[in-house]
C-alpha cells in the first residue's frame, strides 16, 4: 500500500508470531506494534486469519525463490545441492523470524485455499529439483518428500542450535554441514558396513585418519559460482490492498 501501513502490519505480525506464536497474538496487539489504531488494522486485514495468510503467501514465495533462483541444471549435482543448502543459510540469516514462521509453526488451522494452492505449487518446485538430481544417480533413490524433510529438518536443527547459542553460522559450519548433508543424501556404498563398525571402517579407509579421502571428480565439492546478489535480502513489501 502507498501509505505503508499494510507493510508495517505485516512486519509487526511476523515479529509477534515469532515471539508469541500465532495463537498467542491478538489483532489489537499487532496493531499496537505496527503503530496503527486497533480499528485501522481491520481496514487492511479483516481477521487474524486473513493477516496470517497474507504473511504466509508473501514469505513462502520469497523463500522458495531464494532457494532455487540460482539453480543451474547443467551444474554437477553436488554443486546444485550445496547451492540450495547455502541459500538456506542466506535466507535464515537475513530473515530469521520469517524462517521460523515458515518452518517451525503449524499453519494448517488457518491456511485458506489460496495459500494452500500456492504452497502446493511451490512444493512442486522443490520436488522437481530433487527428482532432477536423483536422475543423475548421485542422490539416493527415495521419495522426494522424504529427502526434502531430511534436508530441511537438518537445517532447522542447526537454526535451533544457533538460537540456543550452541553454534554460530560461520563459514566453517557452512562447509562442514554442506559436506554432511551431501553424505546424507548420497547412496550408501555397497561395501560400507553399518552400525558400530562404520566409524572404524571410515577411519581405516582414509589414507590419513585426520582427513577424508579426496572426492571423485564427479562429486568434488566446487564452491558455488558467484551469481550476483541472492534474492534473500531486504524484506518484501506488500503490493496488495
Amino acid at each position: 500500500m502507498a501509505d505503508g501501513k499494510a507493510d508495517a502490519i505485516l512486519d509487526a505480525a511476523l515479529r509477534l508470531f515469532d515471539e508469541r506464536t500465532y495463537a498467542g497474538c491478538a489483532m489489537p496487539l499487532i496493531a499496537d506494534a505496527a503503530g496503527v489504531a486497533a480499528g485501522t488494522i481491520y481496514r487492511y486485514f479483516p481477521s487474524k486469519e486473513a493477516l496470517a495468510n497474507a504473511l504466509y503467501r508473501q514469505w513462502k514465495a520469497r523463500y522458495v525463490e531464494c532457494l532455487f533462483a540460482d539453480d543451474d541444471p547443467g551444474e554437477p549435482p553436488r554443486q546444485r545441492v550445496e547451492r540450495v543448502w547455502r541459500a538456506l543459510f542466506d535466507f535464515a540469516g537475513a530473515h530469521p523470524a520469517a524462517f521460523s514462521f515458515l518452518e517451525t509453526h503449524q499453519h494448517a488451522p488457518y491456511l485458506d485455499a489460496e495459500s494452500r494452492a500456492l504452497s502446493a505449487r511451490l512444493d512442486t518446485r522443490a520436488v522437481a529439483f530433487v527428482t532432477s538430481v536423483q536422475e543423475t544417480g548421485a542422490v539416493r533413490d527415495a521419495p522426494a518428500a522424504e529427502l526434502i524433510s531430511l534436508f530441511l529438518g537438518a537445517f532447522t536443527g542447526l537454526v535451533k542450535a544457533r538460537t540456543a547459542g550452541y553454534v554460530s553460522f560461520d563459514d566453517a559450519l557452512r562447509t562442514r554441514s554442506a559436506d554432511a548433508i551431501w553424505q546424507l543424501l548420497t547412496p550408501a556404498r555397497p561395501d560400507a558396513p553399518t552400525g558400530s563398525a562404520a566409524a572404524t571402517w571410515r577411519t581405516a579407509a582414509s589414507p590419513n585418519p585426520t582427513t577424508t579421502s579426496p572426492p571423485s571428480a564427479a562429486t568434488a565439492a566446487t564452491p558455488p559460482t558467484p551469481r550476483g546478489p541472492r534474492r534473500c535480502g531486504p524484506s518484501p513489501k506488500s503490493s496488495s490492498a
